[in-house]
């Protein structure tokens, strides 16, 4: 069993992010402790006197706990246009903690982790990461906060996934819940996308094993990686409508110039660099394989609608995703929704026409943002007084 004796000092470089120190090792869920754990979260809004409007978000892969600036970080977050004061999800109603999942390089616990035996990051001798073990970072945090239950936990992309493995672990502490662009588990395409982008990472030279120096790990690796997963992060109309053919003034097209020659060529680029420049290597092996190997029927021993059965204490939930996604198909929302009904809870489901692919709950704020406000307006009925 791997153990990781994690250092109670994970460097994060976010002013508005807090870490919690768990006081107890932390069993993973595959196996696998971390002796010392800690999560980073941030944390938006104000907890009321009744402890009862907190909304519990969790991030995609590559995101910080930054979803949204604030007086301590007014730098924008991830998620911007989608929270704050009179925003969808309103700070003025809700306390937003925003978790930082564990195996990502932002605060939380993970192969960055500086392992006090040795005075050197674990790399991939930390142990196996799931989204069950995100989850649990997320209600450990509010155990050490003192917060019994939560109005809404919702999450994105992965942060669809993981609310899902939260709702099975913890029934009762989600009264609703908001999966968008998520799924049960990761189908085949998706699989093998991340598969080959792991392999991409491994074959760098530079990965060297997962035994890198910090700051010189595979770059290269990681940029192609990434560009290999934007391709698919939006559709084919996006791309068409974005970028068509134009091409870059830069080159000039002689034989033998393989630079880019297309704006979609170009924008590929700077998405693949900007990544490598700040995701470590080892934490996106571990959370891209996190994802595959989630799968919501083994809380239900193999069955979906035993798993979902845990849901039924659910009050209401938002499911969301896009038609055009090819990462995580319409159907594997439709999915969701149609287990949820089963399980008795009241549903709310949408398949957007958006053309932006997975992508779109970060830019069809048109669509998005109405859907999850008017939810929100539902889920916000009846709560305490601010404290």
């Amino acid at each position: 069993m791997a153990v990781a004796r994690t250092s109670p000092t994970a460097a994060h470089d976010l002013p508005a992010t807090r870490l919690a120190l768990l006081d107890e090792p932390l069993r993973l869920y595959r196996g696998g402790v971390i002796e010392h754990p800690v999560i980073a979260y941030e944390a938006l809004g104000t907890l009321n006197a009744a402890r009862d409007n907190t909304l519990l978000l969790f991030t995609g892969l590559s995101p910080s706990a930054h979803a949204a600036s604030s007086p301590a970080d007014p730098k924008p977050g991830w998620w911007e246009s989608m929270i704050g004061a009179g925003k969808p999800i309103d700070t003025d109603r809700f306390y937003v903690l925003c978790i930082n999942s564990i195996g990502s390089p932002y605060g939380s616990s993970s192969p960055t982790s500086i392992d006090p035996r040795t005075g050197r990051p674990f790399g991939i001798a930390f142990p196996e990461v799931s989204l069950e073990d995100v989850a649990r970072g997320g209600y450990e945090v509010l155990r050490q906060l003192g917060i019994r239950t939560v109005a809404c936990a919702a999450g994105p992309s992965m942060g669809g996934m993981t609310v899902l493995a939260f709702a099975a672990q913890f029934p009762g502490v989600a009264r609703n819940i908001m999966s968008i662009s998520g799924a049960t588990a990761a189908n085949p395409f998706a699989i093998s996308l991340r598969s080959l982008q792991r392999e991409i990472v491994r074959n760098d030279p530079a990965w060297r094993g997962g035994n890198y120096e910090r700051g010189r790990g595979p770059r290269g690796g990681m940029r192609m990686a990434r560009k290999l997963g934007t391709i698919t992060y939006r559709s084919h109309e996006e791309w068409d409508q974005r970028f068509g053919r134009r091409r870059v003034p830069e080159t000039t097209g002689q034989p033998g110039d393989f630079r880019a020659q297309f704006e979609v060529e170009s924008y590929l680029e700077h998405q693949g660099q900007r990544f490598a420049d700040v995701f470590d290597a080892n934490c996106y092996l571990y959370l891209s394989r996190a994802m595959d190997q989630f799968d919501l029927a083994e809380h239900g021993a193999g069955s979906l609608d035993a798993a979902f059965a845990k849901f039924s204490g659910v009050q209401r939930t938002l499911v969301l995703g896009a038609q055009t996604d090819m990462l995580y198909t319409i159907d594997q929302q439709t999915l969701i929704a149609e287990h949820l009904r089963k399980a008795g809870v009241d549903v709310e489901f949408h398949a957007f026409p958006s053309p932006q692919g997975h992508d779109a709950f970060l830019v069809d704020n048109a669509r998005f943002e109405p859907a999850i406000a008017n939810f929100l307006a539902k889920v916000g009925e009846g709560l305490g007084v601010r404290g």
